[in-house]
């Protein structure tokens, strides 16, 4: 007789489940508003829900405030109950540490904890905040924080990748899974600008790109406590392809954005990530290395690289689209000055013939 599969659960991820619900089950609750860049409003909105919340009869403190806040955000803490930090004094520095024993005395229902991602002096009970909320949710407190996405530390490498920055404090993803809800301060790119100007904030399309992996992150976040829900009562669930993401690559285009967001995007939603070129004879060598460049970069990335015959570039993309249900198109467009855009251009004429699918326009500069 053949051997039959074994279906048995392995037996430390057995008792990781198990510690995992023990652990939710003694706890009070966590919420999280996750924001993608400084400025982007993610304490207002966290002590404003306390402010909603204390109105409505529930016991508000806060337990953590940033020493440098806007003059909104400070009138809603004025009307909160606040339970001073402990200033301690470390190798020159000033550090504001929370008070655990005052909080845990006073024991309030929900308890506001801005700059999760911070960390306590050499010493202290525990060596970083994100702990001492851990604590705070053991005793049953609730708690409301908020945290950037530069400083999740599995998402660091990234977001230095795109800034060239990287932030000195840090808290883990692992934290971010146990929260009951995470809430992403989901402000456009283009307001946060107008409201900061350029300054030291990151250019627009940086936070484009950070914006973007704040949404994949939280949503990635809910999809694994989907899945441990679902593997813990023992349901089996099969994930179909539900995105099929096409990337149209030139020789001209600034291809490795577009291609890193396409599998973001394509793993995010467990779905398929393909890149097409429509063949143009006689390209200058130049034109031809970059192309090919522009392929290797995407059967590393796992598309699967399509060579499309055709002699209208439009035409040729949405029959090839159409014929392999892409979901969504990524097209990349030059910056042009406004009197070349008098001319209609091919990416112009996609866009509007492109009904059945969602477009996306990643810019750069013309060559």
């Amino acid at each position: 007789m053949a051997n039959l599969p074994d279906h048995r659960p392995d037996p430390e991820e057995l008792l990781r489940r198990v510690q995992a619900e023990e652990r939710r089950a003694g706890r009070s609750r966590l919420k999280v508003f996750l924001g993608y860049a400084p400025r982007v409003g993610k304490s207002l909105r966290m002590f404003d829900e306390g402010r909603r919340r204390k109105l409505r009869g529930e016991d508000v403190v806060v337990g953590a405030v940033q020493g440098n806040v806007t003059p909104d955000v400070r009138e809603i803490v004025s009307r909160l109950e606040v339970v001073p930090c402990i200033g301690e004094r470390h190798a020159g520095r000033t550090y504001e540490v929370i008070d655990l024993a005052t909080l845990f005395r006073r024991h309030p229902g929900v308890c506001l904890i801005d700059e999760l991602a911070y960390d306590n002096p050499p010493g202290s009970r525990n060596p970083q905040r994100w702990q001492d909320v851990q604590e705070l949710l053991d005793r049953g407190i609730a708690v409301i924080t908020a945290v950037n996405v530069q400083h999740i530390r599995e998402q660091q490498d990234r977001v230095q990748q795109i800034t060239g920055k990287r932030a000195a404090h840090s808290a883990p993803e692992e934290f971010l899974r146990e929260a009951d809800e995470i809430e992403v301060v989901d402000a456009p790119p283009e307001a946060l600008l107008d409201r900061t100007g350029q300054g030291k904030m990151p250019d627009a399309h940086q936070l484009a790109e950070l914006r973007e992996l704040a949404l994949l992150l939280a949503a990635d976040v809910v999809d694994r406590q989907l899945h441990e829900y679902l593997a813990a009562h023992g349901v089996a669930v099969r994930w179909g392809t539900q995105e099929r993401i096409l990337v149209c690559l030139t020789p001209r285009s600034d291809a490795a954005p577009m291609l890193r967001s396409g599998q973001r995007n394509a793993l995010r939603f467990h779905g398929a990530l393909l890149a097409a070129y429509v063949e143009q004879p006689g390209l200058p060598p130049d034109d031809r290395e970059r192309l090919e460049s522009h392929l290797a970069l995407a059967r590393e990335l796992g598309a699967e690289v399509h060579c499309l015959q055709g002699t209208d570039f439009v035409e040729t993309i949405l029959d090839f689209a159409r014929e392999q249900r892409v979901t969504q198109l990524f097209l990349g467009h030059t910056n042009r000055p406004q009197r070349v855009w008098l001319s209609r251009t091919p990416i112009d004429r996609l866009i509007d013939a492109a009904e059945d699918f969602d477009v996306r326009l990643f810019p750069h500069q013309e060559g």
